[in-house]
């Protein structure tokens, strides 16, 4: 098995429309509990990761600029990420098609990741 990360990307509209009242809050985080368990329940998840608050900073450059982020031209945010084991980046993006976020007009990115041996 072979370690993925979903990073999950989300319009401000579509966080506003998941998230926007209580009920709608209640309501996205047990559809998304579901589907964690259910990954999990299967072998598949890894680490449940967490949520990102949407404000934070960006350090770039030689010069280590730091800037307000994420970056404003962007209109997706990534709004988080799980870790997640599958056999190949087929099955794992096989898996990420049940993702909720994708009920609300999101995206999942699935990136492979690189075992380094230290």
């Amino acid at each position: 098995m072979s370690q993925f990360v979903f990073l999950y990307r989300v319009s401000a509209e579509g966080q506003q429309a998941a998230m926007g009242t209580p009920e709608q809050a209640k309501k996205s985080m047990e559809i998304w509990l579901a589907w964690m368990r259910d990954m999990e329940s299967k072998g598949h998840l890894k680490h449940g990761g967490q949520p990102l608050a949407a404000a934070g900073k960006v350090v770039g450059g030689t010069e280590k600029l730091v800037t307000d982020g994420p970056y404003v031209e962007v209109k997706d945010m990534v709004a988080g990420f799980t870790l997640i084991e599958a056999n190949d980046l087929t099955e794992a993006v096989e898996l990420s098609t049940g993702c909720p976020i994708l009920l609300g007009g999101g995206w999942v990115e699935v990136r492979p990741v690189h075992a380094v041996a230290l």
